[in-house]
């Protein structure tokens, strides 16, 4: 079941399902900072998405080297409904002295940067740094969602953003924030 609000002119989504299958003009990839592919979504998005999405990675790296934690790039979606994927790069929980709040609030907005430099009116965004890289769901979601929610009001072109979650723990961690979320349009 899907939950959404308003938030400015924009629609945001909560839904439980599989980033790969997203039919939004753009998909954001948890990605790690060599761009190559991983685990867990890194890995979905690559195998769903096809060899073009890796060799438009390689050649970002040749140009820029790996992409620094916080950052984010884009290549084509490749053989998925999306038309691009957003790589962001999330940071590795280690207790949350070393800064991992601010570079997490900076991967959702440069992806956001990002989607406005290409037109992209509605984007899908995983949870972030919350599978093997371990930042608590709890914590993430709540940057997640605000990051996004000041970021639209202020830039009413990005029309639709879904959070897309893979579990029954991550979706109950975005619902309160949806439930408290809707503001009038």
């Amino acid at each position: 079941m899907s939950q959404h609000i308003h938030i400015g002119t924009a629609t945001l989504t909560l839904v439980r399902s599989d980033i790969t299958i997203q039919d939004t003009d753009a998909i954001v990839n948890a990605a790690n900072s060599s761009l190559l592919g991983g685990g867990g979504i890194d890995g979905a998005i690559h195998r769903a998405g096809g060899t073009k999405i890796l060799e438009e990675c390689r050649r970002i790296r040749e140009k820029q080297g790996e992409c620094p934690t916080g950052e984010a790039v884009i290549t084509s979606g490749g053989h998925l409904r999306a038309r691009f994927v957003i790589h962001a790069v999330g940071p590795i929980w280690r207790g949350g002295a070393h800064n991992e709040e601010a570079l997490l609030r900076s991967a959702y907005e440069n992806s956001l940067r990002l989607a406005l430099e290409h037109r992209v009116s509605s984007l899908a965004f995983p949870s972030i740094s919350t599978g093997i890289y371990g930042f608590p769901i709890e914590r993430a979601s709540r940057i997640a969602f605000d990051t996004v929610t000041t970021f639209v009001r202020k830039h009413p072109e990005i029309q639709e953003v879904r959070f897309v979650v893979f579990s029954d723990y991550d979706e109950a961690a975005y619902r309160p924030l949806f439930a408290a979320g809707e503001e009038e349009p």
